[in-house]
């Protein structure tokens, strides 16, 4: 093949162009991601039940949803959470790479099933199901500067305006609406009522018949009588459109024509139609919505998306609103791939140095600089017929790659350089005898190079998607560079290369440094007769690095993904169960001094009411954002420990600063979540009891931080106990009680009206003063049938009580949510050992499970050792099938080990952990070092079948393979510099990367250089004696 294209450049370069052409028409196809979409699919199904418990919540609508769940094709867990709030909502999450429409699909229809059994009113408001990621990828806010309009009327914008549009965007999968639209509100005064002979269920009544949609027909429809010449629509107002007109709302009229009307009895106001939450940006009150990704969506563009529609949306916007953007995560995702480019970019600069400064020749360095970005541009349309896309990971794979990819080219020119200077031939003739030797060993190292990577793609899970990203980069790379070493690079060296004169002597800094790799390399020489001389004491040194090797591997920790500093942070504040929005307010405008005198942050937004893990007047969420990298001297990590400080002495409840999780999609904060189940039906009291003693185990643990129980705490709550005797003897309906309880404590859903084109609720609840002690619900009255009007108090006692103010559910079973952080100097692997450990201190019928990140990351344990041996096997195989020889791929497998303790070392001298990405670098190191001893091993080889003695065309061999060794391990060490010395955006993740890849490359090259030789001649010794030994038998 090779000699066809030496004899036709020109067809070379057509090749060549056509890879890159198509290369460089797919890269602004390609989608942009930080991460690609890994977290496996989730369903959300959200039910609202105005005022009821958790408990009726969780009995009444959760077990009955949860009960169809089971059924639902490739789910893996699903979970539950129903509050204070009134709403309850259901996640179900489902196997990587389910098909997120047919499961929704199929989630509805499960739930059309038992639709008839929920409640009404839960049926009154909907269910809704949303396929969406669970983290937000934008918080949108709109504020009003001169405080011109109130939260309720910007509110009502935004849902009126601002909600549908988003929603249309592309990408977009659920909008939360952190406000609420208008709603007309009619408060009620009991005393009047009472004063006036009524009750509230009067009132619902009488707006129920009063405020209804007629269609009262026309005058002289057909079939009209014969003479009839016009016909007329006739309009009645039907439904009420404004205060005045339910003002004049009749409630009951006396004989002598006096009138009570709803304003005699209520305050009629357009207010907000919940209550619920209260947003302040940067301290000042505004409204805001929260955007969730449909699943695979691609945030750069989905976050563009949202801007440019809110761009179109801004010239419209009253005077006095604006939009502002308090919380995105797009912006990190382009800085981290900007970052990740230059990386690239910087490691091939610095592998053209290596290069130059071993060939001394610009045009031999030209050719691997022409080869190596076109083998890069073939990738990307690899890249995008398989769906990729342009990710941190697909990104890293290709800086890893170009070392390797480099390799290639700087074996064919070495060696055409070197027949060229030792046997005085033309560059035509030189490149034709110099394809001859290499193309086999070219072909060797391609397959054994793309086949370690192979098995990584069959990893299961979010871990296996990761993996994939690389071992798709990495290996489509390495084999467009195998293509392109022999046809493109033979073509280069037959038109570029110059001959070279025998006479010529290299001067200055080239010839200095020519002069003294000659004496490196017979200085190495020297030592390799040595060492061969002593092969079993050399294989014991060998044992003792294996040794060394088991026992590092025992020693460094685990853990999933580095923790970024993604340039904000979260904070959740939580005060006791009792507590109010106005004591929850106080602890947030602490948090807010303490964000105003720390340096290096940029902006806020502060969520009343809401909170990751349960919604409640007690819970408040936060979101930070931080300065610009090139801003701010301080990391995410101290702000958050100094956030953590500064709030321990706070006047109330607790406050945790947390940063995001390192990938979105999995779970909502950084850390370890977990799930205790009740396991052996011990009840709730007892599970609490069991989680309590639980996070005091965990919080006098060295090796964990910030370990805290998620979701709502315990508290109070009143049960009615109403007396049905007393009701039956008094003559009143039992639902008459109950309508009218809820209405006044709660509140009452009656109809809609239309404000201004568009429906909007009409509510009914008792006036804020007469509804804020128990006492209040004794004077409430209530109609019997005599017509006389009986208070509350006579058929209700209220009992104090202490209950959950949330009830949480995994897989069908009760459940409390742990999550919390290894303490500095420890990694997540640890961390869940030590809570493994803690948690067998517990009771019987205590069970748990991981979810989130941390069941992938149990998942990528598992699989670790697998891959590593499967990698290990394949290579193997790969050779034995080249070399048709069991013996030598042996021979070549030796040399794993001497890589891997280099990976090892170096990253438990900078104290990192082994995760994801030291795993993907492992498995590039097996490739790698094999890749060094084919080169030895396949000249030694064949100086032996010319008839050399086995020592000698061993170290024959090993001396003429010293050099391009050395340029492709040099090569490969400098592509990956950059990324040892990573800083700013995602810089934790290049050096995971980098750092054991560069020890094990530099382990793997000077201890194989001595060893490769080592190891051939121990193994080919062996094999001889048992030749001559079935030789002499026979």
């Amino acid at each position: 093949m090779s000699q066809f294209f030496i004899r036709r450049p020109i067809f070379a370069w057509v090749i060549a162009l056509f890879i890159i052409l198509f290369g460089v028409l797919s890269i602004p196809k390609l989608p942009i991601a930080r991460f690609p979409s890994v977290a496996p699919p989730q369903i959300s199904i959200t039910a609202t039940y105005p005022g009821a418990t958790p408990k009726t919540l969780n009995d009444s609508v959760v077990t009955l949803i949860e009960r169809e769940m089971s059924g639902v094709k490739n789910l893996l867990y699903y979970s539950s959470t129903s509050d204070n709030s009134g709403s309850a909502t259901i996640t179900a999450t489902f196997k990587p790479g389910t098909d997120v429409e047919l499961a929704q699909v199929d989630v509805q229809n499960k739930i059309k099933a038992i639709e008839s059994r929920l409640p009404q009113s839960v049926r009154q408001q909907g269910l809704m199901v949303d396929a969406a990621s669970s983290g937000f990828l934008m918080i949108v806010g709109l504020n009003s500067s001169d405080n011109r309009y109130s939260e309720v009327d910007l509110s009502d914008y935004m849902a009126r305006f601002v909600i549908e549009e988003l929603k249309r965007v592309n990408g977009v999968g659920k909008v939360q609406n952190f406000g609420a639209e208008k709603a007309m509100r009619i408060w009620v005064d009991p005393d009047r009522l009472v004063a006036y002979g009524l009750s509230i269920k009067d009132v619902n009544t009488a707006i129920q018949n009063q405020n209804i949609p007629i269609s009262p027909g026309r005058i002289g429809d057909l079939p009209a009588s014969k003479d009839q010449q016009i016909t007329i629509p006739l309009t009645a107002l039907g439904q009420l459109e404004n205060i005045e007109q339910f003002k004049n709302i009749s409630l009951k009229s006396n004989k002598n024509g006096a009138n009570v009307k709803l304003s005699d009895v209520a305050r009629i106001e357009i207010g907000a139609q919940s209550y619920n939450f209260a947003i302040l940006e940067n301290g000042k009150p505004s409204t805001a919505i929260a955007i969730q990704m449909s699943p695979g969506a691609n945030a750069v563009k989905t976050a563009q998306g949202v801007q440019e529609k809110l761009d179109q949306l801004s010239a419209s916007l009253p005077q006095g609103m604006k939009f502002s953007i308090p919380y995105d995560t797009a912006p990190f995702v382009k800085v981290s791939i900007e970052k990740v480019i230059t990386t690239l970019l910087e490691a091939m600069v610095l592998v053209f140095i290596v290069m130059f400064l071993f060939l001394h020749n610009i045009r031999y360095t030209l050719i691997p600089a022409i080869v190596a970005p076109i083998a890069l541009l073939g990738t990307f349309s690899v890249m995008l017929i398989a769906g990729f896309s342009i990710n941190v990971l697909t990104m890293f794979g290709m800086v890893l790659a170009i070392g390797i990819i480099v390799d290639d080219a700087i074996v064919v020119i070495e060696n055409v350089e070197r027949i060229m200077a030792t046997e005085h031939l033309s560059p035509v003739e030189a490149t034709s005898k110099a394809m001859t030797e290499i193309t086999n060993p070219i072909i060797g190292i391609t397959l054994v190079l793309a086949a370690v990577f192979l098995p990584m793609a069959f990893a299961a899970g979010s871990v296996g998607i990761i993996y994939r990203q690389f071992t798709m980069t990495m290996s489509v790379s390495i084999l467009f560079s195998a293509f392109l070493a022999l046809t493109l690079t033979p073509a280069l060296c037959a038109t570029l290369l110059k001959p070279i004169h025998a006479h010529q002597e290299k001067k200055g800094f080239f010839g200095w440094f020519d002069r003294n790799f000659e004496k490196l390399n017979n200085q190495y020489e020297k030592i390799l007769f040595r060492v061969t001389r002593h092969v079993l004491p050399a294989m014991l040194i060998f044992v003792g690095i294996v040794a060394v090797l088991i026992f590092s591997f025992k020693m460094v920790p685990t853990a999933f993904m580095p923790e970024e500093d993604q340039g904000w942070f979260m904070t959740s504040i939580q005060l006791p169960a009792d507590a109010t929005q106005q004591r929850t307010l106080k602890v947030v405008n602490e948090f807010q001094q303490f964000l105003n005198h720390e340096k290096g942050i940029k902006d806020n937004m502060a969520i009343l009411g809401f909170g990751f893990s349960g919604s409640g007047q007690n819970t408040a969420m936060f979101f930070t954002n931080l300065t610009d990298f090139k801003d701010r001297t301080i990391t995410a990590q101290k702000v958050v420990n100094n956030a953590n400080m500064a709030m321990t002495d706070s006047s109330e409840g607790q406050t945790m600063s947390v940063l995001p999780p390192a990938i979105d999609e999995l779970g909502t904060s950084s850390g370890f979540t977990l799930r205790l189940l009740d396991k052996g039906n011990i009840g709730m009291d007892a599970l609490i009891k069991a989680q309590n003693q639980l996070i005091t185990l965990a919080t006098q643990n060295k090796k964990l931080t910030g370990v805290y129980a998620e979701g709502l705490p315990e508290g109070s709550t009143v049960q009615l106990k109403i007396d049905r005797e007393k009701l039956q003897a008094l003559g009143v309906n039992f639902s008459d009680v109950t309508d009218i309880i809820s209405t006044s404590m709660g509140s009452m859903y009656i109809n809609d009206f239309p404000n201004q084109d568009r429906m909007q609720q009409v509510i009914v609840q008792l006036d804020a003063k007469s509804r804020m002690s128990i006492e209040d619900i004794g004077k409430i009255k209530v109609n019997s049938q005599s017509g006389k009007l009986v208070s509350m108090a006579e058929v209700i006692t209220p009992i104090w009580q202490h209950a959950p103010q949330q009830f949480n559910r995994y897989n069908g079973r009760p459940s409390l949510s742990i999550t919390g952080s290894p303490a500095t100097g420890f990694s997540s692997g640890q961390a869940m050992l030590e809570m493994e450990r803690l948690i067998t201190q517990l009771p019987q019928g205590v069970g748990y499970e991981w979810t989130g990140i941390s069941l992938e990351e149990r998942q990528s344990e598992a699989q670790t050792t697998f891959l590593l041996i499967l990698s290990m096997l394949v290579v193997f195989l790969v050779l034995a099938a080249l070399y048709e020889s069991w013996s030598i791929p042996l021979s070549v497998m030796l040399v794993v080990p001497l890589g891997m303790v280099g990976a090892f070392i170096a990253v438990m001298v900078r104290g990192m952990p082994n995760d994801i990405f030291f795993k993907v670098g492992l498995i590039t190191i097996i490739g790698l070092s094999a890749k060094n001893a084919i080169l030895i091993v396949e000249f030694a080889k064949t100086l032996r079948q010319e008839g050399m003695g086995l020592v000698e065309a061993t170290v024959a061999a090993a001396k003429l393979r010293l050099r391009p060794i050395l340029m492709t391990s040099l090569a490969f060490t400098c592509g990956v510099i950059p990324l040892v010395i990573a800083t700013g955006a995602s810089s934790e993740t290049q050096k995971a990367i980098g750092t054991g890849v560069f020890g094990g490359m530099i382990s793997a090259t000077i201890l194989a250089v001595f060893f490769v030789p080592v190891f051939f001649i121990f193994v080919m010794n062996i094999v001889e004696k048992f030749s001559q030994r079935k030789h002499s038998h026979k």
